[in-house]
């Protein structure tokens, strides 16, 4: 990108014009990495000041069985195969229960389209959590499980989503999206959900005064146009309806660690790499700059590593997810060794080691506590750290 270009770009984030498709498509193409992260940083700062957010939070899978057969998926096992499993609801309570002692704000539950598991378990496990745990908020499902619930049911999405609203339901998840773009998606996708009934599920869900997240993954087979497509959608969605809370973009993983059978599922692995922290630190920048009416970007740490996490901050990122504890999703496919629990107090020294002020959160991003920043580190919040130091 020369010069020019560059200027003008800066010139309309700084006046706050809106950014275009091509701006998206520009600004990938950039290698100017400490260029794009002052400019998402200004953005983020402009929104969000010095605070970064993070919950307390446990994800659940209450099961690996699933109908599909992703590309990119290492978690999704067949009826019968040696490490499926389902879940009990008493199980899942009892795991629940586990964080307790933490001050649990959050249960993440996200699971595989289970053939045979018939669509009452659902409803029912949420009573039985909510009753379990009072004070914890349920964000669970995908748009793509709300759809298999609609198939197994009989029910549309409006009566699905009522009934687990009843049951406890604060918030679907942001998971299924992928990308949209039918270019990539027939590819890597293989289940019946795709752009017209995931933005018909979340257009029901932020009706109904949810809010909810939005994701994408990236990193695989997709190209920069379609994670700028992709982004699009949603901001022409969240123009509609106001409510997607945060963005999530998602690095795809190689299947590195082998399941007990030996099997290696991700499809996509003999031609694909994994994106760079660098190309991860060029995606949360150019989704901070393009999304102008979603309020928060979150890095997930799980899926990015703790040192890519804490410098995603300067580069557009003000929420760090949560304790998580267990994330099979991930740590079925991953070995490069991010943990699989962050206790609060892991959490608020990553946040002001980086030079920010941790706020804790709830799931519909209201603050439940904030904290100091750190004395030492103050006068760095205002300008991106050096990526090198």
């Amino acid at each position: 990108m020369d010069e020019a270009r560059k200027h003008e770009l800066e010139e309309k984030v700084y006046a706050g014009i809106r950014l275009s498709r091509q701006d998206g498509v520009d600004l990938y193409e950039c290698d100017d990495l400490a260029w794009l992260g002052r400019l998402a940083h200004h953005k983020r700062t402009e929104l969000n000041g010095d605070r970064v957010m993070f919950n307390i939070n446990r994800h659940l899978n209450l099961t690996n069985v699933c109908s599909a057969s992703c590309a990119y998926c290492s978690f999704q096992r067949k009826p019968g195969e040696k490490d499926a499993y389902t879940m009990r609801i008493d199980e899942a309570v009892r795991k629940a229960k586990e964080m307790e002692s933490e001050q649990l704000t959050e249960l993440h539950i996200v699971n595989g389209l289970h053939p045979t598991l018939p669509w009452r378990y659902y409803p029912k496990v949420l009573r039985e959590l909510k009753s379990a745990l009072p004070n914890v908020n349920l964000k669970c499902f995908t748009a793509t499980e709300v759809q298999w619930f609609e198939k197994i049911s009989g029910l549309s999405a409006d009566a699905i989503l009522d009934e687990l609203m009843d049951a406890g339901l604060e918030s679907l998840t942001g998971g299924g999206a992928e990308i949209f773009d039918w270019e990539v998606r027939q590819h890597i996708v293989d289940h019946e959900c795709h752009w017209e009934d995931w933005s018909r599920i979340h257009k029901l869900a932020h009706s109904k005064g949810m809010k909810t997240p939005a994701t994408m993954l990236y990193g695989h087979i997709e190209e920069p146009r379609h994670r700028v497509d992709h982004v699009m959608r949603l901001r022409e969605l969240q123009d509609e309806t106001g409510g997607f809370a945060v963005f999530i973009p998602l690095r795809y993983q190689h299947d590195f660690v082998d399941s007990q059978d030996g099997k290696v599922r991700n499809k996509l692995q003999a031609r694909t790499t994994m994106a760079s922290p660098a190309e991860s630190l060029k995606t949360f920048a150019v989704s901070r700059l393009m999304f102008d009416n979603v309020p928060h970007v979150k890095c997930f740490w799980v899926m990015h590593g703790l040192s890519v996490a804490q410098l995603s901050l300067n580069f557009g990122v003000d929420d760090l997810d949560g304790s998580v504890v267990e994330y099979k999703i991930t740590h079925d496919a991953d070995s490069y060794g991010t943990p699989n629990t962050m206790h609060r107090e892991d959490l608020l020294n990553m946040i002001g080691d980086a030079g920010f002020r941790p706020v804790e959160r709830d799931t519909r991003y209201n603050v439940v506590r904030e904290y100091d920043a750190p004395p030492s580190l103050a006068e760095r919040r205002a300008e991106p750290q050096d990526v090198m130091s």
